[in-house]
């Protein structure tokens, strides 16, 4: 059969026997036919073929022409040049790379990006959870490396994303745990003893993570109004200064470690980076809160002691605007922050916690005074309404509540 013109598709047998197909599927930067080949054994297999690329065109999905780079090579390009629009250094260096450098790509980067399959990722998904990752991070590895597809889909990269033709790997989330009404107040009052007690008033009557706790500004509150912008106070990466990371600190790998590790460098001698920043709560909205009345007195109380740190210390005193600061008014480091609170546990007699329980601890007392779950999601400053949903099931007090309630209408 002859090649066909004015941008028809055609299919035609060599001298060799071999079938060949063409198709026109749009026009070239140049303004030239961008006309795409396939070949088979076959007439059928071209046919069918053809007929497919002829489908991808009419929907929009036919990669542009170039070099189709492996996924691995993607991955990277992903990690370095696009998500970093969206997602903290951190977050990109302590998550996804990783996750991606560990667990995807020995196992199917090699693989071209148009060729990767949803069979291939059932493999990859079946393989890391026999290996023995818990199934909310092969979830969270499945949501990442759809998210990485779908940028190569939006930039004509591939047609089709493989990651959605699949089922998300199952996962059951985890109990929240929370602390019951009078352990909380046990907390409180082992924390009115120390330095910068306040620190924990806020994170229970507040809801605050640890970052937008440490990183509470005085300029940004008014006491008398009893109002608070959120905001957090985070630790910028350090990042190697040496010219070999890996070598650098060799004696610091893990066995978790991926082949191209150059983490830890914190240790390097030449390190660079490692200064504090402050941003945007997480989500970055603008979110305000609402000060308890009986946490304002606690504030005023801190606001003096630390004018007095302030005195103390003279020209050594480093002004950041923060609430909650060292005794010279430098940052305090999440980690001291942690041993804090797990000092005050054992103090008052309680288990081990995290800080972040804290947190959830005022979503569960704020759901049991019968506030409204989508003021609570409010409050907290939650993505979505599910999110807040997941702690309604963390005590028996509302069902209690109800199941009485019920009893009442029915028999009283």
């Amino acid at each position: 059969m002859p090649r066909k013109a004015n941008g028809r598709s055609s299919i035609y047998e060599d001298a060799n026997g071999v079938w060949h197909g063409w198709v026109t599927v749009g026009v070239k930067a140049n303004g030239k036919p961008d006309r795409r080949h396939r070949r088979g054994k076959s007439q059928t297999e071209v046919t069918k073929k053809v007929e497919a690329l002829e489908r991808q065109r009419a929907e929009g999905t036919v990669a542009d022409a170039g070099k189709i780079p492996t996924v691995a090579e993607w991955i990277q390009t992903w990690l370095t040049d696009i998500a970093p629009r969206t997602a903290s250094e951190s977050t990109i260096e302590s998550v996804y790379r990783p996750r991606m450098e560990i667990w995807v790509i020995p196992r199917i980067g090699r693989h071209r990006l148009d060729r990767l399959r949803a069979d291939h990722l059932d493999a990859l998904y079946t393989e890391i959870a026999d290996a023995g990752l818990a199934s909310k991070s092969v979830l969270m590895v499945h949501q990442q490396v759809s998210r990485c597809l779908k940028m190569a889909v939006r930039r004509r990269i591939i047609g089709v994303n493989v990651a959605t033709l699949i089922d998300a790997p199952k996962h059951r989330d985890a109990e929240i745990e929370a602390f019951a009404q009078e352990e909380a107040k046990a907390i409180l009052q082992e924390s009115a003893k120390r330095r910068n007690g306040a620190r924990w008033s806020v994170a229970f009557a507040l809801g605050y993570r640890q970052s937008e706790a440490l990183g509470m500004r005085w300029s940004y509150m008014d006491l008398e109004k009893r109002r608070i912008r959120v905001w957090q106070l985070k630790r910028r990466r350090f990042k190697h200064g040496c010219a070999d990371p890996r070598e650098c600190i060799k004696d610091r790998h893990r066995a978790s470690c991926f082949a191209h590790c150059v983490n830890h460098a914190r240790y390097c001698p030449e390190r660079q980076g490692g200064d504090w920043v402050f941003r945007p709560p997480k989500g970055g909205k603008t979110r305000w809160s609402v000060i308890p009345e009986p946490l304002v007195p606690q504030l005023k109380a801190q606001k003096a002691a630390q004018a007095a740190e302030r005195l103390a210390a003279g020209d050594g005193w480093e002004d950041w605007d923060l609430v909650f600061a060292g005794p010279t008014g430098k940052p305090i480091q999440a980690a001291k922050d942690w041993a804090e609170f797990k000092e005050m546990l054992a103090a008052a007699g309680l288990p081990d916690a995290r800080p972040h329980d804290a947190r959830h601890t005022a979503a569960t007392l704020l759901l049991e005074q019968g506030v409204d779950v989508s003021v609570v999601q409010e409050i907290l400053g939650h993505a979505s309404l599910a999110v807040t949903k997941r702690y309604a099931h963390v005590t028996n007090k509302l069902t209690e509540d109800a199941a009485a309630k019920i009893g009442k209408a029915l028999w009283a």
